[in-house]
Formats: C-alpha cells, sequence, structure tokens
C-alpha cells in the first residue's frame, strides 16, 4: 500500500511503498500523480534522517531528567559534577536512556552511532527502530 506523507509546513512530500520510499517531491505534484495514495499530514515539514554521531556519550554519559525531575534537576541533560553527584542507579540509567532517545527522535534522528557499553542503552535504540551504525 502506498501512502503520501506530507509535511504541512512546506509543503513537501515523500511516497512510500510498503517500507520503502518511492518518491520525493512538492505535495501536489506527488498527490496527483499518485491518487491511489493514502494521505498523512504532518505538523512541521519532513525531511532527510539525521545521524548522531556522539550518541554513545550523549546517550551514556549524560542523565536526561525526567519532567517530573525538573524543579530539582533542571531540563536539560546532566553531566560532569552534576551526574557525578546525582550517582544514579542502573534503573534510573534505563530511564534517562529512553528519554534521551526521545530527544534524539525528536530530532529528526534515524541512525546513531556506536558501540554502547550498557546493555539498557542497546535496548532503548533498538526499540525505537534507530539504525546502529558502526564508529
Amino acid at each position: 500500500m502506498r501512502t503520501l506523507h506530507i509535511g504541512e509546513t512546506d509543503g513537501g512530500a515523500v511516497l512510500v511503498d510498503g517500507d520503502r520510499i518511492a518518491a520525493v517531491g512538492a505535495a501536489e505534484e506527488l498527490a496527483a500523480a499518485h491518487p491511489e495514495a493514502r494521505v498523512r499530514r504532518w505538523p512541521g515539514r519532513l525531511g532527510p534522517g539525521r545521524c548522531a554521531a556522539d550518541a554513545a556519550r550523549f546517550l551514556e554519559q549524560a542523565y536526561h531528567p525526567d519532567p517530573r525531575e525538573a524543579d530539582d534537576l533542571g531540563t536539560e541533560p546532566l553531566t560532569g559534577a552534576a551526574l557525578a553527584a546525582l550517582n544514579p542507579t542502573p534503573t534510573r540509567w534505563s530511564e534517562s536512556t529512553r528519554r534521551g532517545v526521545q530527544r534524539l527522535l525528536a530530532d529528526g534522528v534515524t541512525a546513531v552511532v556506536g558501540p554502547f557499553t550498557r546493555p539498557a542503552t542497546e535496548t532503548a535504540v533498538r526499540r525505537a527502530g534507530l539504525r546502529v551504525l558502526p564508529a
């Protein structure tokens, strides 16, 4: 089944056939050329996926606070002395990694560079469907 994904901000579109990109172009042109395609509109714009070359550092050397921790820890990742003072448990690291992966996805990341040293990181990355590239 073909699906036409349209970015509402810029009018760009991606025609997807199964699990493959079939065409990229202006929404009006692709819709006219493929009237059988199911249309999905997205807020914002569609663009190429990004690769996070620093994903191992971002996910394994920074703690990503839960929104419920924002009053005490803020909303930005903790590193250095702030991270050392927090000394997260394995469970908190796992939850932090999941939130870090969510941040990557929100930023358009579709691939990350490994390797990862924590099993929780590898699990979160794979569950999110991110492609892992070698260093």
